[in-house]
């Protein structure tokens, strides 16, 4: 019977050896500057034709403003996206990825498709979604 009391450590776990996948692959890739937090960013990003508001990528990542924050200067650093202020109101920053953050896009569809593999195996589509189901549910216990 499965111990239903460590589900938190669970999800813990599962979340580590996933980084962990995902780190190995940067790293064989010879990606540099990027760790797995920075996978929503990036994901909502590449989906973008133009530059967006950061209060939309912390809208869309449902992520704190100031986690959000680091991610995109941490990016900018590395120069995979780049800031800019809005010309119309000064509490507003765009941002955007440069071409080289464009330049992931076949390589951060790699890994994720890698990761979801390895994350689902022989699962059946009926059941990924029912897991998923039950995943946000826990994510909203959590959020009231």
């Amino acid at each position: 019977m499965a111990d239903v009391n460590g589900i938190a450590g669970q999800i813990g776990r599962i979340r580590e050896k996933a980084n962990a996948l995902v780190e190995d692959e940067l790293k064989s890739r010879n990606i540099k500057g990027i760790v797995p937090a920075h996978g929503p960013v990036l994901a909502f990003l590449l989906q973008q034709k133009q530059p967006v508001a950061i209060k939309a990528v912390v809208e869309h990542v449902r992520r704190v403003k100031s986690t959000v924050t680091v991610t995109i200067s941490t990016l900018e650093r590395h120069g995979y996206v780049r800031k800019s202020p809005s010309e119309t109101d000064a509490r507003v920053t765009y941002v955007e990825l440069t071409a080289k953050g464009s330049g992931l896009q076949k390589d951060f569809e790699e890994i994720s498709q890698m990761l979801r593999i390895r994350l689902y195996g022989n699962m059946c589509p009926k059941d990924r979604e029912r897991l998923v189901k039950q995943l946000d549910e826990i994510e909203e216990n959590l959020s009231g």
